[in-house]
């Protein structure tokens, strides 16, 4: 990870190959307890966060990652009124479900408060004040606890949507893509809910990848992925996990979710209803790796 001494930002996620990123200034960066976090700017991407030596957000391209996983999975669901995210401390995820006049509410559970008010102090255009919002209900909790019902916040309310929205499984983020969490979520949706998850970008992270779709594959009816690229996190497709128990949710056409996006008024700088059908169509190489 690393400030390299030169101003430049080394991104170390994988073995063998990094990318760099240009520190212009630096606005935050210390030990928060749980990670290490750094947030500077760049010329071409606006401000970066990172956490542990690992790109988690940026200005310039966080709407991609934003949109894709939190416009998929409530306009292919159609009637949703409750929404948990499990992570999501910069508030895009947050953001981008509140922009659905529908939602009811939403829970957002993150494990570390000075995530969240460093990414409101430094990075307030991703969140875009959803904190405030009064359908907000903000947890600092840890998101397994939670969804098993133990701990901070006992409730036995259940979700039409979960979005973990997860560091890469390493560290404190590795329980986020283990099975017993996923049953636990599962758990916690209301009949026919939808499960989406940050999978990582399977050029480089096939094993992720076969581990999510097996693990998921176990517990729902439906487990897939739709795909994303999203240019901070090096490496091509992104790819998000998607999991159901009503298979047809994922078969829709445009046409179909269309009057939905249009009946929600949405603004998107990538999410499209042709995008979102598009984006379950998976490259030979994914297809090949789940085989």
């Amino acid at each position: 990870m690393s400030d390299s001494g030169s101003g430049w930002y080394d991104e170390t996620l994988h073995k063998d190959v990094a990318q760099r990123l240009r520190m212009g200034r630096v606005l935050h960066r210390d030990r928060t307890g749980l990670q290490d976090l750094v947030i500077f700017e760049n010329p071409v991407l606006g401000r970066v966060m990172a956490l542990d030596g690992v790109v988690q957000t940026t200005e310039g391209d966080e709407f991609v990652y934003h949109e894709m996983l939190t416009h998929v999975p409530i306009l292919a669901h159609g009637r949703v009124r409750r929404v948990l995210i499990v992570g999501g401390g910069d508030g895009g995820m947050l953001r981008r479900c509140l922009e659905h006049k529908a939602v009811e509410r939403v829970t957002m559970v993150e494990i570390d408060r000075s995530v969240v008010d460093l990414s409101i102090a430094h990075l307030p255009s991703i969140s875009a004040g959803a904190f405030d919002d009064p359908r907000t209900d903000l947890v600092i909790a840890d998101g397994c606890a939670f969804v098993k019902n133990k701990g901070v916040k006992e409730t036995a309310e259940r979700f039409d949507v979960i979005i973990v929205d997860s560091t890469d499984p390493h560290g404190p983020g590795a329980v986020l893509f283990t099975e017993e969490f996923y049953a636990d979520c599962k758990a916690r949706l209301t009949p026919g809910g939808v499960m989406v998850t940050q999978n990582g970008v399977p050029f480089l992270q096939p094993g992720e990848l076969k581990d999510s779709h097996r693990r998921l594959g176990r517990l729902f009816g439906d487990a897939g992925f739709f795909v994303a690229p999203v240019p901070s996190y090096y490496g091509g497709f992104m790819a998000f996990g998607w999991a159901t128990d009503d298979a047809a949710l994922r078969r829709q056409s445009a046409e179909a979710i269309r009057p939905r996006f249009e009946a929600a008024g949405l603004t998107t700088r990538y999410y499209t209803p042709d995008i979102h059908v598009a984006s379950f169509a998976l490259p030979a190489f994914m297809l090949d790796a789940l085989k």
